[in-house]
């Protein structure tokens, strides 16, 4: 079954240990790249401890929500962060199915709530469902009006299930014969985005007729609902983001020259660039808002 992170001994004092990540079963981690919880029942929070701050990603989403509920906050700009003070958007329906997002996006919770994120890749949900992941690309959508018959009657199993444990349990035993049934032959394990991405061209360039580079894109694009070049991006931030993680575990310090060389950016303001593109913020900004803010829980349990 899905394992369960142990949660980090460097967890920042001050913030609540709210956020868990379960890591599929082997026989899916082509399919999953994890699941994220959180449960802020019996923790008292601020208005802006509510704040749930979530990066670009190429991943597609199903969430769940057992207590409370979401909103989404609308920045003002495209080139700013959402804060208590934005528009505000209700979740669409009881179950949300996410596509891929070019954009980092920010939710609150006004009362206190327990939600499950889980994340296909992109490629693996197009199998299992037949969705198109371009078709989902920044967009949330209520799930019930998408989804198969049999996947909803999933949904609700999950929703009753007694305990997370219990709820992951319910999902990948749905998944699990499904997947077995239509994952490509020479499906990959190892989920970081840069060796997905390089898969997924490989994929593209053998799996039908027509090599340019034109119908390789489409192929790609179909399939993650993102061009290569993006899909590649992705890749360097999130090399980035464990080189920053292993530098402070292992020096106290992080040179973001070193990141960002490490990481195959052409210089440090790339690597700046690519942050605030994918994050919205700078990367000490990032940095800092992972060790000090309860806002970035997301991003603090991939630590």
């Amino acid at each position: 079954m899905a394992t369960l992170v142990p949660p980090s001994a460097r967890h920042p004092q001050g913030l609540i240990p709210s956020g868990q990540l379960w890591l599929p079963r082997a026989s899916l981690s082509a399919c999953l790249r994890g699941t994220l919880v959180r449960s802020t029942v019996g923790h008292v929070l601020s208005d802006a401890q509510r704040i749930n701050r979530f990066p670009a990603t190429p991943l597609c989403s199903l969430s769940w929500w057992f207590e409370g509920r979401s909103e989404c906050l609308v920045p003002e700009r495209p080139d700013t962060m959402a804060d208590l003070n934005s528009p505000r958007d209700p979740i669409p329906g009881r179950w949300v199915l996410a596509g891929p997002h070019t954009r980092p996006s920010t939710s609150y919770c006004a009362e206190p709530t327990h939600a499950m994120m889980v994340m296909f890749m992109p490629d693996a949900l197009h199998q299992l469902t037949g969705l198109e992941p371009e078709a989902l690309t920044d967009r949330m959508l209520d799930a019930q009006t998408l989804l198969p018959p049999d996947w909803i009657t999933m949904c609700e199993a999950v929703q009753h299930q007694p305990d997370d444990a219990a709820r992951m349990e319910c999902l990948e035993a749905f998944l699990e014969p499904r997947w077995q049934a239509c994952r490509p032959v020479q499906a990959m394990q190892a989920q970081r985005y840069g060796d997905w991405a390089m898969h997924l061209a490989q994929r593209a360039a053998v799996s039908a007729p027509g090599r340019s580079l034109r119908q390789l894109e489409r192929r790609i694009k179909r399939w993650a609902g993102l061009p290569l070049r993006e899909l590649r991006g992705f890749g360097k931030a999130e090399q980035a983001f464990f080189d920053t993680i292993a530098a402070d575990a292992a020096h106290g310090t992080v040179k973001w020259a070193d990141v960002a060389a490490g990481a195959g950016f052409s210089d440090q303001s790339h690597l700046c660039r690519v942050t605030r593109r994918i994050t919205g913020y700078a990367p000490q900004a990032l940095y800092d808002g992972i060790y000090g803010d309860e806002a970035f829980w997301a991003y603090r349990i991939w630590v």
